[in-house]
């Protein structure tokens, strides 16, 4: 359905990818992964027709209708959230409207305004023939989370989290043939990505997605485009198809490269021993002929590099971690936590959860005292050094410093070499160090938090969404160094493989503000929810 024919895409020198040829078929969903930079959404939005400039061909057949989730957050603030929704379908928006206007302003006198009537309630039959769009719409506001007796308010209303939910109805409502996905799980909760999937699993036509989240890839693809060498290889099967298949092939091209290297050795010795033996020139000569059409490969390292993120706590802790005591708080007429009491006992790795605006961050920062609780105590222990690293890390990390400066400035007295090492650690090479801060990307600060966290080495660990803005193998090496870490985590997530990777408490966060307390991890979590045990 979407053929990629003789396609390369250039910024100035350098070559994004080049001669792409690909056929994306019917009832196929399309992973498509790749280190931050190689591509990906550049490649997304050629294939969305957003960019226009680059060589080569990309045919859609225009019967196909295509989708395209939105990531302009605010572009229908004065849209009540069913008209929102119902612009994913702009031909059918577009006849509604009309006809809405027509009945209040129209002259049912003239034959015109009868005819047109006529010819938008045939187009309103071929976009919607049981004429239920705004049931179809309800269910699918009603699925995200969007309660049912806010569906006529104004879209300037919701926060950013809901209104990317709408963004997400908006392109599922029209069921496209071809649907183009950029980071559809982006700051969403758990019960809605789960949703998210089971109606992806549904799609009929040509998907192609770009996530983060190993899970949802796993869950949802049946194919992986792989964006990598300036070229994308398609692989058959989800995210960790691909992650095994590549690294057989790269142990496998190791291993046969070994074996060439030992056979021309043994060539080479050979023809230095006998070439000047005239009673052995003809086998050295044949020798010499096979070395010359031995080629040794060069195992291709991945341009992905995976960051090693590694936390020690440089002081022991005690017997006591930290403890709260009914804690409620409120924004207003908002209450959000209702009378909590949690302890958390050493070496305690936690996974708070919940859905959106339910309090998980303002638990968290009453936790780490950036605010007060309108009612309850938070206690540390006596021996607990926190290191915290709070959702709005990309927006704190500012300044005209380079990355170097901005991390030296916690602690002037740090080891030179300590600072660069731990940036090293986290992908920054010498030059990259030198960065101004202010160029950087979200990505590339939320690397720059977990470097600071590094030299902290705290014995109690704080994070409020992480994963955010990270790429797939910085989420892996996050969730093994919090799985090693000698101490006590608490992360707020909605990445499921990043918790199953460290978490052995789940705590979640109630609508009405209480909390389910389970001990155990993630995926027995689960399971003891999906059997209606907890």
């Amino acid at each position: 359905m979407v053929t990629v024919q003789n396609l390369t895409m250039r910024y100035g020198n350098r070559v994004l990818f080049q001669d792409i040829n690909l056929k994306l078929d019917r009832h196929k969903r399309y992973g498509l992964i790749g280190a931050n930079g190689a591509g990906k959404t550049t490649f997304l939005k050629i294939l969305s027709g957003e960019i226009n400039e680059y060589e080569g061909e990309v045919i859609i057949p225009k019967a196909n209708k295509v989708g395209v989730l939105g990531q302009n957050q605010f572009a229908f603030e004065d849209f009540t959230i069913m008209d929102a929704v119902l612009y994913g379908n702009k031909r059918l928006y577009d006849a509604i409207k009309e006809k809405e206007e027509l009945y209040v302003t129209g002259d049912f006198e003239d034959d015109a305004t009868n005819n047109r009537l006529a010819d938008l309630e045939v187009i309103c039959v071929e976009e919607d023939p049981t004429y239920e769009y705004d049931v179809n719409i309800g269910k699918i506001l009603a699925n995200v989370g969007i309660p049912v007796e806010n569906h006529n308010d104004l879209m300037s209303t919701l926060d950013s989290a809901d209104k990317f939910k709408v963004l997400l109805a908006q392109v599922l409502f029209p069921k496209p043939d071809v649907l183009f996905l950029d980071e559809p799980t982006n700051n969403q909760d758990i019960e809605t990505i789960s949703w998210l999937e089971n109606e992806l699993q549904r799609h009929e036509g040509t998907m192609v997605v770009i996530s983060h989240d190993r899970h949802f890839l796993n869950a949802v693809v049946t194919n992986i485009l792989d964006v990598d060498y300036q070229k994308i290889r398609e692989f058959t099967g989800n995210y960790d198809d691909w992650y095994l298949a590549a690294n057989v092939m790269a142990k496998q091209l190791e291993l046969d490269n070994a074996k060439k290297q030992k056979e021309k050795e043994q060539l080479e010795a050979f023809v230095r021993r006998f070439s000047a033996n005239a009673s052995k020139a003809k086998q050295a000569t044949s020798r010499q002929k096979q070395l010359d059409k031995l080629q040794i490969e060069d195992i291709k390292p991945s341009s992905r590099r995976d960051p090693s993120i590694v936390f020690k706590a440089k002081r022991t802790m005690g017997d006591e971690a930290l403890q709260l005591e009914n804690i409620s708080h409120s924004y207003g007429e908002n209450h959000v936590l209702n009378n909590i009491s949690l302890k958390f006992e050493p070496d305690e790795k936690v996974a708070l959860i919940g859905g959106n605006g339910v309090g998980k961050s303002t638990l968290i920062k009453i936790m780490m005292e950036e605010i007060k609780p309108t009612e309850g105590t938070v206690t540390w222990g006596a021996t607990i050094e926190p290191s915290y690293f709070p959702q709005d890390t990309a927006d704190i990390i500012e300044g005209e410093g380079t990355l170097y400066d901005w991390l030296r400035a916690f602690d002037p007295k740090r080891d030179i070499a300590e600072i660069r090492n731990c940036l090293g650690r986290m992908l920054f090479n010498g030059e990259q160090q030198e960065k101004s801060v202010v160029s950087i990307s979200g990505g590339e600060k939320h690397r720059m938090m977990l470097s600071k966290m590094m030299l902290e080495n705290g014995n109690f660990l704080v994070l409020d969404e992480p994963s955010n803005h990270l790429d797939l193998e910085a989420i892996v090496a996050l969730g093994e160094a919090l799985h090693e870490f000698k101490g006590n985590v608490i992360c707020v997530s909605h990445d499921r493989e990043l918790l199953d990777a460290f978490a052995n408490r789940i705590i979640e966060i109630q609508e009405d503000g209480s909390v389910v307390d389970f001990k155990g991890s993630y995926e027995e979590f689960a399971e003891a929810r999906a059997n209606a045990k907890i």
